[in-house]
Order: structure tokens, then C-alpha cells, then sequence
């Protein structure tokens, strides 16, 4: 019996873009500060592929989830009446950040908008008040956490914090956090961004038994949920490097509140870089990440984010 079935004839230059996609470099990406000014070519094939995104499904979704908002809000429960207070009026281009983090999935994006965004608001509010650039500015500019302004080969944003010199005291936990979260919600203004999604890279060469004791499981469980549907970010690695033996009982607290997806993600290289450096270029990466690349600039990488904008998030 012959088989019968429908398909799609791929266009040369659809071809010539998914080839282009398994040859990428750094130098295929736009900037990671300041709004996009253009999708490339390349990335707009790769929403396609993996996001399910088309010019047409946009429009359709955010319709729908706009609606699904609304209709939501009838049930009375807070949090449906919170996501309608929140982003009921919202443009369009806020919205399609959800969707395109559940892969143009209504129902999912909109789970991800109430049972994510807006009720970690809901659970840490010590995260999320106030949060004026001004508030996290002194914590950026201490490294906390560092942002190199160049894309990995992948349009990924990479984040890095080195935890030698952290003084939990000096910067707290939280206030760590808290720049997380501006930074998040200023970086995700990006287009590119919000495709390529973002990888953490974190440098635990003198990770000291006080930093492994002053770090409480709650503050753990914090962290994890920030990095775990609570932002349309699309999470894509976690890198560990140079961690000593002492690391791994602070990971199995974090472990224990991680899903599956994220535990998939997470990579302990210790010192045998091998691995990491077939993800990542030496050339884009400091000095304390083993890499060749310039060092951070904490002032600098502040005055990118906020340049003299001083408005709540």
C-alpha cells in the first residue's frame, strides 16, 4: 500500500539558512544591549523552526492570549485578577514574549504569565519592589552579576558570576537576585533575546565553606524558581567551573528543587574545561573565566542597561 501523506517544499534560501544556522559565530549576532534593530535572517529561521513562529501566528496568538487574559479573570481567583491587572492593557510586544518562551503554546504562555511571572511577584515580593535601576545599580557595578556584551556563537546572552570575592554581607543574597531580575527584564526587550535566550556561566574557584554556610536552602529554592518559569526567558545552560569537592552539598539542596528540563541544563565542568570551551569562545570570555577576552566592566556594563533611566520595572 502506498503511503500518503502531505509535505512542504523547502526553499533554497530556507536551505541556505538552516545551513547557515549549524555554522554560527559571534560575529552572526546583533548587539545584546538596546532593542533590536533587525531580526538576521537567520534567527528569524530559527523561530521558525524551534518556536513555531510565522508572521501570521504572532498576530493570532497574542490575539488569543489577550482574550484567554480576560476571560481567565472571570474565574475571580487573585492571581487570574492580578494577570488582567497586570497585563490586560499591555502591548503587544510584552505578550509575545510568553509566547514565544512556550514555543507559541496559548495555553502554556499564559500559565507561564500567571502561575510563573506573576506569582513569583506574588511569593517574593522582597525580589521585585521597587526595583529601580538605582536600586541594583551598585550591585551591578560590583559584578554581581557580570554581562558580556558580545552573543555567543549561538545569540545566547551570557551571564557570569564569579564567586571569589562575593561578601555575602557586603551583597546580599537577595539584592543579587533582585539585579537578576532587572537585568532579565531589561534584556528580554530584545528580540534576538528572547529567541536565542540566555546561559549562565558561574566560577566557583574560591567558594569558601562560609559562602557554602551562609547561603540558606530557602535562598536556594529563590534562586532556582527565578530561573525556572518565572521570566519568558528561555534558560539554555548552566555552566559550573572550577567548583571544589564541598560545591556538591550546596548543589543537591539547589538540585531538589530543580525540574527535570533544568537539571538537563546544568553542567559541572570542575577543572577539566574541555567541554566548556566547545560551547564557548575563548575570545568572548574574561580572564576570570579562563578566557582571552577583555574583563568585565561593572560601571560600564550598568550604563549600558540604564544609561541615565531611572524608572521603575
Amino acid at each position: 500500500m502506498a503511503s500518503t501523506g502531505t509535505f512542504r517544499m523547502v526553499s533554497e534560501d530556507e536551505q541556505a539558512l538552516r545551513s547557515k544556522l549549524e555554522h554560527l559565530t559571534v560575529m552572526d549576532h546583533g548587539p545584546v544591549f538596546g532593542p533590536c534593530q533587525q531580526l538576521p535572517d537567520h534567527t528569524v529561521q530559527k523561530a521558525k523552526d524551534e518556536l513555531n513562529e510565522t508572521v501570521e501566528k504572532r498576530v493570532s496568538a497574542v490575539k488569543e492570549l489577550r482574550s484567554l487574559i480576560c476571560e481567565k479573570a472571570e474565574n475571580m481567583d487573585d492571581l487570574s485578577i492580578a494577570v488582567k491587572e497586570k497585563f490586560g492593557n499591555k502591548p503587544d510586544s510584552l505578550l509575545l514574549r510568553f509566547i514565544r518562551a512556550r514555543k507559541f503554546d496559548v495555553a502554556r504562555a499564559y500559565e507561564l504569565v500567571k502561575g510563573g511571572y506573576v506569582r513569583f511577584r506574588r511569593d517574593y515580593p522582597e525580589l521585585v519592589e521597587n526595583l529601580t535601576p538605582e536600586a541594583v545599580r551598585s550591585t551591578i557595578e560590583a559584578g554581581y552579576p557580570q554581562i558580556l556584551s558580545t552573543r555567543d556563537k549561538d545569540g545566547r546572552v551570557v551571564l557570569l558570576f564569579n564567586i571569589e570575592n562575593w561578601d555575602l554581607e557586603e551583597v546580599t543574597f537577595d539584592e543579587t537576585l533582585r539585579a537578576y531580575c532587572v537585568i532579565l527584564e531589561k534584556l528580554l526587550e530584545n528580540e534576538e533575546t528572547q529567541i536565542n535566550g540566555f546561559v549562565l556561566i558561574e566560577n566557583f574557584k574560591g567558594f569558601t565553606m562560609q559562602h557554602a554556610a551562609g547561603i540558606k536552602h530557602t535562598e536556594l529554592k529563590k534562586m532556582v524558581d527565578m530561573l525556572q518559569d518565572s521570566f519568558p526567558a528561555r534558560f539554555k545552560a548552566v555552566h559550573v567551573i572550577h567548583q571544589p569537592w564541598y560545591f556538591t552539598t550546596t548543589y543537591n539542596v539547589a538540585k531538589s528543587f530543580m525540574k527535570s528540563k533544568l537539571l538537563e541544563r546544568v553542567f559541572v565542568h570542575g577543572d577539566d574545561l574541555d567541554a566548556y570551551f566547545r560551547d564557548f569562545s575563548a575570545e568572548i570570555l574574561p580572564p576570570d573565566f579562563n578566557g582571552t577576552g577583555p574583563s568585565c566592566d561593572g560601571k560600564e556594563t550598568a550604563d549600558k542597561l540604564f544609561g541615565s533611566e531611572d524608572t521603575a520595572l
